[in-house]
């Protein structure tokens, strides 16, 4: 059992506060489910005077959703005098029909009594029912689950790099490796709670969210390829051998992979090709949002520091810090480096992920060279923190993943 709190304040803690103080629109919070958003919500909202919390899922809350803005603004007395405007949670409101043609009228309104969160463990333009645009209206967070830099230093830093990276506990790395970054797993750190939490999010990620949000019948036959999908992680995606084992289509193949990207159980990268050398143009390769569940070593490893960097990219973008991207780099005579991030649409750092410590790879000069990027690391996940901000080198380095995870989000 981790010596934790059940709960564990999240970086995106002071984002969210921020905005509510600072921002008019609504605060639109997405992510996987027990990621922490309706936690996170809460939290934000009890350091405020007041605030109310609506679930779709409370089927008298349901009600009130259903009648209209006017219900739940007479619930709240928001047509009262107030001290405080008061925060309101809406969480997976995004399950009714109508929820944007609600959130726009409601925001129209009201939009001067009260300040909003909205919560959706789908993306929020998955459910495509209803129709108004809420352009201007709101803005969006991503939620990731627990990343080494949010474990050791919770807050908040003006730029994008750490350049005082701070070690991290050998108990609380290796339960972050061993049981994801989703914080209940992450702070019971027991192999019995986190089996069967994973089990319980699969049954309700496709007996609940798809099947209610799509028009999917096929559900035995998404899971399976959901199932082949975590046997393939950290690899390109060969859907034409996918297609034969689901025995379905490429285009479906295709088309549900999409969905369970929307509902963040995977994501992919694109090869970067701009400069390269007879580059790869459109093999994605693919990452799942809970490490954890890949059982191979390395693959697990490379997922791990592929979560880490995703999570920093959204970091940036949704704070406006910014356009960064994550791609990885290959060309056609199988020369590879793991990942390149980039700003503003140019290279930025080169990333190759190793379990243990190797020569340095070649191609990551290679690479350096073609693309210009300002920095080149092996990030190895075996070597003891060392106290050096990583992005002080220009040269290609070896680098510990204690160190260098610890420098960004």
């Amino acid at each position: 059992m981790s010596y934790y709190s059940q709960y564990m304040k999240r970086l995106y803690e002071n984002l969210i506060h921020q905005h509510l103080t600072e921002l008019r629109q609504m605060a639109f919070l997405m992510g996987p489910r027990q990621v922490g958003k309706t936690t996170l919500s809460l939290e934000v909202a009890k350091k405020w005077p007041e605030y109310f919390y609506f679930n779709w899922d409370n089927p008298a809350e349901r009600l009130l959703f259903i009648e209209g803005p006017s219900a739940i603004a007479s619930q709240v007395n928001l047509d009262e005098i107030k001290q405080e405007i008061p925060i309101l949670i809406f969480d997976e409101i995004h399950k009714f029909g109508k929820w944007k043609t609600f959130l726009k009228g409601f925001f129209d309104k009201y939009e001067k009594e009260t300040k909003m969160i909205v919560t959706g463990s789908a993306r929020l333009n998955v459910y495509k029912k209803g129709g108004d645009s809420l352009m201007g209206r709101y803005f969006y967070y991503r939620i990731h689950p627990l990343s080494v830099a949010e474990i050791v230093a919770p807050h908040i830093i003006e730029n994008e790099i750490r350049t005082d990276p701070k070690p991290i506990s050998d108990e609380d790395w290796n339960a972050l490796l061993e049981f994801g970054g989703f914080p209940e797993p992450f702070v019971q750190r027991s192999k019995s709670f986190s089996k069967r939490l994973q089990a319980m999010r699969k049954d309700q990620l496709f007996s609940e969210d798809i099947r209610d949000a799509t028009r999917i019948q096929e559900i035995a036959q998404l899971q399976l390829l959901a199932e082949l999908l975590q046997k393939q992680a950290a690899r390109s995606l060969d859907f034409q051998s996918l297609a034969k084992k689901v025995r379905v289509s490429t285009d479906t193949i295709r088309r549900w992979i999409e969905v369970l990207k929307s509902f963040y159980f995977c994501f992919s990268i694109q090869p970067w090709s701009k400069n390269i050398t007879r580059s790869l143009l459109k093999e994605p390769k693919l990452y799942l949002w809970d490490w954890s569940l890949v059982e191979d070593v390395g693959q697990r490893n490379e997922n791990f520091i592929a979560n880490h960097l995703l999570k920093a990219i959204h970091f940036w973008n949704d704070r406006g810090m910014g356009d960064y991207g994550l791609y990885y780099l290959r060309t056609k005579e199988q020369k590879e480096v793991d990942f390149v991030v980039t700003k503003n649409n140019k290279p930025w750092f080169l990333v190759e992920a190793k379990t243990k410590k190797n020569s340095i790879s070649r191609d990551l000069y290679r690479f350096q060279n073609e693309t210009k990027a300002p920095h080149a690391f092996q990030v190895t996940l075996d070597l003891p923190f060392v106290s050096k901000n990583c992005f002080e080198e220009t040269k290609p380095i070896i680098v510990p993943a204690r160190t260098f995870l610890s420098q960004l989000v």
